[in-house]
């Protein structure tokens, strides 16, 4: 009888297990959520014909920013988690590209932290600090085609805070709506609040194509006088090949009260790019830009008395060759040239303390990306 108890004890436990697996096993699993902290980081070395001297920030500042000074354009980590009715994103950025291009302490170093609830079917709604929705380029070199980016894309908006309505009515269309403190700034300048829109279109697995907005008047508080309601325009198509990708983008801007004459009338801004990009081998690629950028009365450039003794904004054209080579699937080694062309009478530059109205630079990127965590959560009824 003893041997009997002590056998059927685990066997009675062993058999009340293997039903309570099954019953778990045929639920149907509610949520599948996952956690993921991901790393990248480029270094850089740049030489640039504008003479501004050692360890100084180049004229249009953002990736590879420093001539003659081997650095880091960022080190980045990205804390993201998903499940079905809940995300949340925070990421975090150091180097040269954070100093001259994000936010004031303290957020200087948060690219990104939001969090969304899903609050019918397709329809989410994010608040918090967010990386720009607007523009045709990105702004870090591991998500373009070329390292540096279009002057157009320098002056558009480079982050945002606020909340977010994002709506995925089919696989191929996504529509965003932003209420906004303002226009590259996480922190409020005055009590208006801002609005954007961000939509994309995917026509096929070749062919997307989209339009984002930004509207709002970031006028400081404590500065009188006429308002300055911006609205800001771009529109965008993507071309996807086996080997080639093309991208054309363009960006048009008008601002109230804004015109360098009176500072009663609208002023505009516009500018275009297009790059295309062709992957010559399995691991090699060549890509090319083209930029254009006018903006007459300096709405987002600065106004400048030029050589003619006009005041003006700037205006420019530029051109952009690299060659890619990819050692693995998440890293990049880039070689890249560019030259930017000002108007004739803008002399912005100086190279050995003599006025130019062109600028000459080369950069060499190399980029890798990484998982350093990587784990899924499942949770069941």
């Amino acid at each position: 009888m003893k041997l009997v108890s002590k056998i059927s004890f685990p066997a009675i436990l062993i058999i009340c297990c293997f039903f309570l697996v099954n019953k778990s096993g045929a639920q149907k699993i509610d949520t599948i959520s996952t956690f993921s902290i991901t790393g990248y980081a480029d270094a850089y070395y740049a030489y640039y014909t504008d003479s501004l001297g050692p360890n100084k920030f180049q004229q249009f500042p953002n990736t590879s920013p420093k001539s003659n000074t081997p650095s880091l354009n960022i080190a980045q980590l990205s804390f993201l988690y998903n499940a079905e009715k809940v995300r949340a994103a925070a990421v975090f950025g150091f180097g040269d590209f954070i100093s001259c291009t994000w936010a004031p302490a303290p957020y200087n170093n948060i690219m990104e932290a939001h969090v969304g609830f899903k609050v019918y079917s397709k329809l989410w709604i994010d608040a918090g600090f967010f990386r720009t929705h607007f523009g045709t380029e990105f702004l870090l070199p591991v998500e373009n085609f070329t390292s540096s980016i279009a002057v157009g894309t320098f002056y558009e908006t480079a982050f945002e805070s606020g909340v977010k309505l994002n709506f995925d009515p089919t696989p191929k269309l996504e529509i965003n709506l932003f209420l906004l403190n303002g226009y590259t700034m996480f922190v409020d300048n005055n009590n208006k609040k801002s609005f954007g829109i961000g939509i994309t279109y995917n026509v096929n697995d070749k062919v997307g194509l989209g339009y984002t907005n930004y509207i709002g008047d970031d006028t400081p508080a404590d500065i009188a006088g006429d308002p300055h309601l911006r609205i800001a325009n771009n529109v965008f198509i993507n071309y996807t090949g086996k080997k080639l990708k093309l991208q054309l983008g363009a960006d048009y801007f008008v601002q109230q009260n804004s015109d360098i004459a009176t500072y009663k009338s609208n002023a505009s801004m516009f500018s275009a790019l297009a790059t295309a990009r062709y992957q010559a081998a399995k691991r090699c690629a060549i890509y090319c830009r083209g930029e254009f950028f006018t903006d007459p009365d300096g709405i987002v450039s600065p106004v400048i008395t030029d050589h003619s003794g006009t005041k003006t904004g700037y205006k420019l054209w530029g051109a952009t060759a690299g060659f890619e080579f990819k050692p693995t699937e998440g890293s990049y080694i880039r070689l890249e040239n560019r030259y930017l062309k000002m108007d004739k009478d803008q002399y912005i530059y100086m190279h050995n303390g003599i006025g130019q109205n062109a600028r000459y630079e080369i950069m060499v990127n190399g980029g890798v990306t990484f998982d350093l965590l990587k784990s899924f959560l499942t949770r069941k009824e």
